[in-house]
């Protein structure tokens, strides 16, 4: 006898709550380097204010394009701290999401919302304070029809994210960790702004020059044995 998987899967670990506190004082810049550059979103998904940051537990949501049914399933299962992260296909025709389901994330303690797609009341959004990355907006209400699935991977801006990935947001765009994967970045992390910090640092006594620069020009055959820039 076959068996298959349910359309909502409920339980899947998540990151704890003190390493995404960790984690979320990195830029994702820093997060993404680190992981192997690898794990950012494409850039057409954004933030709807540069000021807007999240980070949290990914809780994954596959909907038809232009229909919300499931977004609304996998709020009323959302645990604080989850990051909606939402397949919606790259579809802007409709908004999937506006102001009534973003308060009721804001009231449940969702971290924020993640979709490839589109939203709308991107002022009151604003004004509320809560963080939304989409690919852009559309003043088009969604239908409320279509089943989809919760808790399955989704690909998100070019990414496959699992249920339970570290998701964080911020001016530069999102980034997607492993679940397993993330605390032990963080000493890397951690590092690699102390060294970013001595370079510019350093950039700001005079020392600009790129020492690793003619290496790497000889590397690609830019230039030739032994010459220098």
């Amino acid at each position: 006898m076959s068996s298959s998987l349910p359309d909502i899967l409920r339980d899947f670990e998540r990151v704890p709550a003190s390493v995404v506190a960790r984690a979320a004082e990195f830029q994702s810049a820093i997060l993404a380097d680190v992981a192997g550059r690898r794990g950012a979103l494409d850039g057409r998904i954004k933030a709807l204010r540069p000021r807007m940051k999240l980070a949290g537990s990914a809780l994954t949501v596959e909907v038809r394009p232009g229909d919300n049914l499931m977004i609304h399933a996998a709020i009323a299962m959302a645990k604080p701290g989850d990051v909606l992260v939402i397949d919606g296909k790259g579809d802007t025709s409709a908004a999937l999401m506006g102001t009534i389901m973003m308060t009721a994330c804001q009231k449940l303690g969702i971290a924020g919302v993640v979709m490839d797609g589109a939203c709308r009341d991107s002022l009151e959004i604003d004004e509320m304070n809560f963080p939304v990355f989409a690919v852009g907006t559309n003043p088009n209400g969604p239908t409320k029809n279509v089943g989809g699935r919760i808790g399955h991977p989704v690909s998100v801006g070019g990414v496959t994210v699992h249920a339970g990935d570290f998701v964080i947001g911020d001016a530069d765009g999102v980034v997607v960790v492993e679940r397993a994967k993330i605390e032990s970045l963080l000493p890397l992390a951690g590092k690699k702004v102390a060294d970013e910090a001595a370079r510019v640092a350093a950039i700001g006594r005079g020392d600009t020059t790129a020492k690793w620069l003619d290496a790497a020009l000889r590397t690609a055959g830019v230039l030739k044995e032994g010459e220098t820039l």
